[in-house]
């Protein structure tokens, strides 16, 4: 929320300072980057706590429960293998942008935290969907992940 309204305020000056000072300030175009930038990946991490990403369940419908489970859990599985990945090769990049930082034009700051938000927002995917499985196995509601759509098949 903060970032979004970073964002809004950034641009918000902007536009007032262009249409009725006739004048602007370059360094609201950067932070309103860099703040829709942030918002975009930890929308995604939010996204995962609700269970909201985007993933196609069509074809486990004709599964029986217990393969569907099976199934939702293998692919979590390469999700999470993935997101470490990710994050594992963003942190090789950032140590280099570290290394030789660049200075952003306006804002004068180093771009590798901007850039920081790469393996920061894929790890907290890998929590938020380690802390689901827990949550489900503590619970006894594994089963629940069979349910596709707000109901079974």
């Amino acid at each position: 929320m903060i970032l979004i309204a970073t964002m809004v305020f950034a641009l918000t000056l902007q536009v007032f300072m262009r249409f009725v000072l006739s004048s602007s300030l370059a360094w609201t175009e950067e932070l309103s980057r860099y703040s829709f930038i942030w918002s975009v990946y930890m929308g995604g991490v939010l996204a995962v706590k609700h269970t909201q990403h985007v993933r196609i369940t069509a074809q486990l419908l004709v599964l029986p429960p217990k393969i569907r489970v099976a199934v939702l859990m293998f692919t979590d599985t390469i999700w999470i293998v993935a997101n470490f990945f990710i994050a594992y090769q963003s942190v090789q990049v950032l140590k280099c942008a570290f290394e030789f930082p660049e200075i952003s034009p306006t804002l004068g700051i180093v771009k590798g935290y901007v850039e920081a938000m790469l393996p920061a927002s894929f790890l907290l995917m890998n929590l938020r969907l380690i802390m689901k499985y827990w949550h489900l196995v503590k619970n006894h509601e594994l089963m629940s992940l069979a349910q596709i759509g707000g109901g079974e098949a």
